[in-house]
């Protein structure tokens, strides 16, 4: 169901004037990066990256020296921005393995919306929805709005499809009919993980080698220096944020401002950051169910103590019995508990919402609004038809860390661990919690590890965290502010996940860092905006 690195996009903001609601002052990150020819560099990763990779290899020369050819966007919406400006979008050549750039490339989608003051265009700022396996290209094209106010006047706003998304070599494995029970089964079985990884591997092959976050995040600096621009400039949300961290230690001398929001840890081994997320949405469920119980009519009961109980009995059950929804399919306790976990990360203004539709599930036995949350959270569409952020998520995350799967001893410690801090949303399938998503049969093997990220970057890099986070926990970003070293942590108080579609505040730091280079001061704290 869920994953370290959140699938959910960037949460949608209203459309309104950026309110000064902030604690404090800050310091200054310097001028406003502007185009440039970039002189060449030659960072070396603490991974073990060869040092000479990014402009200072000559094989990869004709990569870093090409000219984004913008056109207009396919499908696009008839206008992008709040002034009406039109999307474009353009085909970014990489080499399919940057250990040797002769042998293939790679396109990667391009979309950018004009700076709507292009007199005081300050440069481009790139921007990664989480995921992994959500389109950056579609940020642009359908939710450049989320983004107006100083950021969308200063700045040409681009986003990317990373490798295995969207236009970018997308990923997608099985068809809609399989999925459909691949994703809703409430019995996966030991082979449940090898299904996908063995269809995955006969269509792509070893696609799957180069599909990794640290190969994403040096196409990251060729598109930089494509748009030319000597520094990134960059705001990344969820997925984003360990993104955004890779990039800091393949670079560093080519961090400009970066904004890393819903962070994660990267020192954290695979089952530790899953415990601690599913701990984080038992933590949301208890209080979104004491919510529903202190109002009239709550379906759970009156026992703010209780009442995540029966919903997490009610969703468990539906394993023994599950209910038939409008078309013929089936509501399981594996889709309920998607539809559940859909609305939980949008934090308090969805919770009423959703203790209706269990009520509804639990009284009338109409499981229709379950499960319509859970196609969300899944992307499947009206028309029974998934997109390729499933598949995506699966291959990206375990090519980031297939190799950290526990066993023997350490499998049973981490159920343990599991079992005490996310009682309530695990018993359904403990196994489904812990290994999310299944890499221990997929067929690459990466040498990536889990390890702590010092960027080494001169310019301050702004985290943002949550401490309502349900799938990014707030310690996250306090652990990563801490490895970064040269980095300040601005915290929203409230439920959901990420700060900046949540807060007012904190979408004003943010653009007055991005913009104006005005670091938020250490320990400033924002309020969430309203649940209207």
């Amino acid at each position: 169901m869920m994953t370290r690195f959140s699938r959910r996009a960037l949460p949608a903001v209203a459309a309104a004037v950026l309110l000064a609601a902030c604690s404090g002052g800050g310091g200054s990150a310097g001028a406003a990066p502007g185009p440039g020819a970039a002189p060449a560099i030659g960072a070396a990763s603490s991974t073990g990256s060869p040092a000479g990779k990014g402009q200072a290899d000559p094989a990869l020369r004709s990569f870093y020296g090409q000219k984004l050819s913008w056109a207009a966007c396919r499908n696009a919406p008839k206008s992008g921005g709040a002034d009406g400006s039109a999307p474009r979008c353009a085909t970014l050549k990489v080499p399919l393995d940057y250990a040797d750039p002769s042998g293939g490339t790679l396109d990667v989608g391009v979309a950018r919306i004009a700076a709507a003051k292009p007199g005081r265009r300050a440069g481009s700022l790139v921007v990664n929805p989480g995921g992994p396996g959500n389109s950056g290209v579609n940020t642009v094209l359908y939710d450049g709005r989320n983004y107006d106010g100083p950021l969308r006047e200063r700045y040409d706003l681009v986003g990317f499809d990373p490798r295995g998304t969207g236009l970018s070599a997308p990923i997608n494995c099985l068809d809609d009919r399989t999925r459909d029970g691949w994703l809703t089964t409430d019995n996966p079985g030991p082979d449940h993980g090898k299904l996908l990884a063995d269809a995955c591997r006969a269509k792509y092959g070893t696609l799957l080698e180069h599909i990794g976050t640290r190969d994403t995040a040096r196409d990251m600096d060729v598109l930089r220096a494509a748009l030319g621009e000597q520094k990134l400039t960059y705001l990344g949300s969820s997925y984003g944020s360990y993104l955004g961290s890779v990039y800091t230690e393949e670079f560093p001398d080519r961090v400009g401002r970066l904004v890393l929001d819903g962070a994660i840890d990267p020192a954290k081994p695979l089952a530790e950051t899953n415990i601690e997320q599913y701990a984080g949405f038992d933590r949301a469920l208890r209080a979104f169910a004491a919510h529903c119980a202190e109002q009239a009519q709550c379906p759970f009961g009156t026992d703010p103590g209780k009442a995540a109980d029966k919903v997490a009995e009610f969703l468990d059950g539906l394993k023994r019995n599950p209910l038939t929804t409008t078309g013929g399919r089936t509501l399981t306790a594996a889709a309920a508990w998607a539809g559940v976990m859909d609305v939980l990360y949008g934090g308090e203004a969805g919770w009423d919402n959703l203790a209706d539709s269990i009520g509804w599930a639990m009284t009338r036995g109409n499981g229709d609004y379950l499960m319509a949350y859970a196609d969300s959270y899944n992307r499947r569409d009206g028309d029974g038809r998934y997109g390729v952020s499933a598949d995506a998520y699966t291959a990206i995350y375990c090519a980031d860390g297939a190799t950290d799967v526990p066993t023997g001893d350490a499998l049973q410690a981490a159920y343990a661990r599991l079992a005490a801090r996310a009682p309530l949303i695990t018993r359904h399938e403990p196994a489904a919690a812990l290994f999310d998503p299944d890499c221990r049969s997929w067929p690459f093997r990466s040498p990536e590890r889990a390890h702590p990220i010092a960027s080494g970057a001169a310019t301050p890099i702004v985290v943002v965290g949550s401490t309502g986070d349900p799938a990014t926990p707030y310690a996250n970003a306090e652990q990563l502010t801490a490895q970064l070293g040269n980095a300040v942590l601005l915290t929203r108080e409230g439920e959901g996940h990420t700060g900046y579609g949540h807060s007012a505040c904190v979408r004003t730091a943010v653009a007055a860092y991005l913009v104006d280079g005005t670091v938020p001061a250490a320990g400033t704290r924002c309020a969430s905006d309203p649940v209207l």
